[in-house]
């Protein structure tokens, strides 16, 4: 049974008992764990993590059409340290450039991510579209083919439910990208809109 599959079994199965709302609050906390256990699977799946929110956000009935918009946070800056550096394979004088945004779906932020990417690596194209528009640096950087390789997955705190750790590799398996994600623990409190 594929990935897709056992999500929309999970929240039929939340629905059923109960959870209709276009999005309400789910009434049955006991499906929590399970969807949290979900939401991870998602994400240590093959697909990107926009398209992994894309898919979620539709299934929660959060925006029609279900679209993933980058509100990016201007003024906030991280300097990479050496392991960030390291696991980029930038050595002491390449240029990093760093990015945090909230992804949201409607009115609705479901992540808060920091990227710390090569542009070296990007195209002018992908960079440009980086630094001036809205898109999500997933769907920026897909024509590259890339593979996504998690170093970590945890609980988070407040109002995130899982925090992601991963590596973004071009085809050819270049490092580009570190992305630390926090992703909201709404979209595992939220109904979904239909069985």
């Amino acid at each position: 049974m594929t990935h897709t599959a056992i999500r929309r079994l999970i929240l039929c199965a939340c629905a059923c008992a109960g959870l209709h709302g276009a999005p309400a609050r789910a009434k049955d906390l006991s499906a929590i764990p399970a969807r949290i256990d979900q939401l991870r699977t998602d994400l240590l799946g093959p697909h990107s993590a926009t398209e992994v929110l894309t898919q979620w956000c539709g299934d929660l009935g959060l925006a029609a059409p279900p679209v993933i918009k980058a509100l990016v946070m201007h003024g906030a800056d991280k300097t990479p340290d050496s392991v960030v550096r390291a696991l980029l394979q930038a050595g002491g004088g390449g240029t990093i450039k760093y990015r945090r945004v909230q992804l949201v779906c409607g009115s609705h932020v479901l992540s808060e991510a920091d990227n710390w990417y090569r542009p070296d690596r990007l195209t002018a194209a992908m960079n440009r579209e980086l630094e001036t528009t809205d898109t999500s640096f997933g769907t920026v950087v897909h024509p590259l083919n890339f593979r996504r390789e998690t170093l970590a997955v945890g609980t988070a705190t407040g109002t995130a439910v899982l925090q992601v750790r991963a590596l973004l590799k071009t085809g050819g398996g270049l490092p580009f990208s570190l992305v630390v994600e926090r992703y909201s623990r709404e979209l595992v409190t939220t109904a979904p809109s239909h069985p």
